[in-house]
């Protein structure tokens, strides 16, 4: 395998998840050293343990301040970090007069404004060359019932990408997204929505973390040193249907 990352560190929110331990096994094939953040510090630490040279913290990502400190740490650990990669994300299945206004600021919070802060945080610290990755989902384009924050959410998501990649030029910095499909994972199959049919999906419909990994590590990658602004779809070409 290419060693596109060889001397490098990448940043990885959601690090202990389905996608974000793809992400993060892909890159540490490739020669990155990676820092895994998880809400949850045992989950951070067991997937850490799993990869050469890796770090895992225990941190809610919508917090800033503890955000912040976690990358300084990473940093004194670990050198310069030269790529970020927000996958964290949380949904619940709830219609809109059900939502509470805790639910919105957890789900706003999780979902886009750990990602705005990240962001911030980065183009404050990162070398030029380095590049950034948000996670969003095809729910920003086509989405269903009972996920209104998830899908709101990830639309503001791939605004900040295009915002964020026109600040970061000056900076030597990029800044794309990927937009999975029905991607195999717990969240996945754990699915309301899909348990009670309100979402159909086709076997061929469904892809693999490794599908969204390979997205990532290229777009990350110097290959990618002309691509800013953008978010790819990652999803078996399933919105393309009509």
């Amino acid at each position: 395998m290419v060693m596109r990352f060889d001397g490098r560190t990448a940043l990885i929110t959601g690090g202990a998840g389905a996608i974000g331990f793809a992400i993060a096994e892909r890159l540490t094939a490739e020669g990155a050293r990676v820092v895994l953040l998880d809400r949850y510090e045992d989950r951070a630490m067991a997937a850490a343990e799993k990869l050469p040279g890796a770090q895992g913290f225990g941190v809610d990502v919508a917090d800033a301040e503890a955000v912040a400190a976690v990358y300084e740490m990473a940093e004194g650990r670990m050198g310069p970090i030269h790529h970020v990669v927000s996958v964290a994300g949380q949904m619940i299945y709830k219609n809109l007069e059900e939502i509470s206004p805790s639910d919105w600021s957890a789900l706003v919070g999780v979902n886009f404004l750990s990602v705005a802060y990240l962001t911030s945080l980065a183009f404050g610290r990162m070398p030029a060359g380095g590049s950034l990755v948000y996670v969003s989902s095809i729910h920003a384009w086509q989405t269903s019932a009972r996920v209104g924050p998830y899908a709101a959410a990830k639309a503001a998501l791939n605004s900040l990408a295009r915002t964020a990649s026109i600040e970061g030029q000056a900076k030597g910095l990029r800044v794309n997204g990927i937009a999975p499909g029905a991607i195999d994972t717990p969240m996945l199959r754990e699915s309301p929505n899909i348990k009670a049919g309100l979402e159909v999906l086709a076997p061929a419909d469904v892809g693999l973390p490794e599908d969204v990994a390979a997205a990532a590590a290229f777009l990350l990658s110097d290959e990618a040193r002309f691509i800013t602004g953008e978010t790819l779809r990652v999803d078996g070409g399933r919105l393309a249907k009509l």
